[in-house]
């Protein structure tokens, strides 16, 4: 295995897992500006207002799109078992 294809399989494992953490990330920052917003038109700060949906937020995210994620991980790894008796020759 040579330099090359040691970074095409990292620069692809880096590509997916910036794939898969923005899908989860970028609802719970959504809902963080909103509370935040909401917080600075009241003047409430309470941090649990903006704990409790942030993790209902990404639970609903992981329950929506955890079946397709898997099996995106699945499918990649599956792809680069079947890579590694070509690159050992």
């Amino acid at each position: 295995m040579g330099p090359d294809a040691f970074f095409t399989i990292f620069q692809q494992t880096l590509q997916l897992l910036v794939i898969l953490v923005s899908l989860l990330l970028l609802p719970v920052l959504g809902v963080g500006l909103i509370i935040s917003m909401f917080q600075a038109a009241t003047q409430i700060n309470e941090m649990t207002l903006t704990f409790v949906p942030k993790i209902l937020v990404l639970f609903l995210t992981l329950l929506l799109a955890g079946p397709w994620i898997s099996q995106v991980m699945v499918t990649f790894s599956n792809n680069l078992f079947l890579q590694i008796p070509g690159m050992m020759g």
